[in-house]
């Protein structure tokens, strides 16, 4: 696995496993915030992954990933040993019966959005700043002006999507081609070991990096691939620990991915790794580059996923 994902035509140079923060001001705060943050960037990462709505779902408190991630900024000073991704134009989680199907992507809710995760965040600026979702009845031209004025403001580095359809991608690539910007940076999908053999998960605003966006992926390195749910949701790790009975219901529970765990099984006995490492491990074999994210729960998981790049794993290792 390589040591250091550059991003063509950015200063963006990433370590190749992104540090994922649903969790962060809920399964971990303060110093045990500190400690993680500061071990990922121990251990050589520098990629921070958050969105404006994480985890707003769980009241009173809004934005809190981000404010927790704020607040160990202003405490270590390390803001610019690290990349910060947030995320906005997210559907409105706090209402009684959220509908992701209600798009919140008009400039003032980005506005509105990015102004506040600078104020959670307690920075200037956003390095990678990603429409959270897509909303097809906008243009695509409106969508990348939007980004581009908050650019041109200074508020944000470089501009991503994330659940964009590879033809949005595509439109959006064309746009920016023909007015002389760059354009997408990033591209957050839903993206793993277990993705090939999956039933579709309940939430129908998420996409897939499927054959279609792994091919765009392989002819345009300059939007490059961040999937995030790296580990399954823990369906191997459930597999490994409980069998059949402890992943009952979950949408990667499928004969292909049954296989799949006795798989992960033989390569955690054969390079002495664990499932963590194996699932995460898959993504350096890919032949496009892609910075998968994850999210620990102490200092010892940072620890033992940092370790993945030691370890030897090849893509003949993934066959089934």
């Amino acid at each position: 696995m390589e040591k250091k994902i550059v991003i063509p035509n950015t200063e963006l140079e990433l370590f190749p496993i992104g540090l994922g923060t649903v969790n962060a001001g809920l399964a971990w705060d303060g110093a045990d915030a500190d400690r993680i943050f500061d071990a990922f960037l121990y251990y050589g990462g520098n990629l921070i992954d958050t969105a404006h709505v994480y985890s707003d779902w769980v009241k009173p408190e809004r934005a809190r990933s981000e404010r927790t991630i704020g607040d160990w900024l202003a405490r270590s000073g390390k803001r610019e040993q690290v990349v910060i991704a947030t995320k906005g134009g997210h559907p409105d989680m706090t209402v009684e019966n959220p509908d992701l199907h209600v798009s919140r992507m008009s400039q003032e809710d980005m506005q509105s959005d990015l102004d506040s995760s600078l104020q959670k965040l307690r920075t200037d600026y956003i390095d990678l700043y990603f429409y959270h979702r897509d909303n097809t009845e906008q243009p695509v031209s409106e969508l990348i002006e939007i980004m581009e004025g908050f650019r041109k403001q200074g508020k944000i580095r470089y501009y991503a999507c994330s659940n964009w359809s590879t033809a949005r991608m595509k439109e959006a690539d064309e746009y920016c081609a023909a007015h002389g910007y760059r354009g997408f940076a990033a591209n957050q999908c839903l993206y793993n070991l277990g993705y090939k053999y999956m039933n579709p998960m309940e939430d129908d605003t998420l996409a897939y990096a499927d054959e279609e966006m792994q091919e765009y992926h392989r002819n345009n390195p300059d939007n490059l691939l961040m999937p995030y749910m790296g580990v399954c949701s823990g369906y191997f790790h459930k597999y490994m620990a409980k069998g059949a009975e402890g992943v009952k219901g979950s949408p990667y529970d499928t004969e292909g991915n049954r296989k799949m765990a006795e798989r992960v099984r033989e390569l955690c006995e054969k390079y002495q790794a664990t499932v963590s490492q194996v699932v995460l491990g898959f993504f350096g074999q890919q032949d496009f580059p892609c910075v998968p994210l994850y999210g620990p729960k102490n200092v010892e998981q940072v620890e033992e996923v940092m370790k993945t790049l030691d370890i030897p794993f090849t893509k003949s290792d993934y066959q089934i």
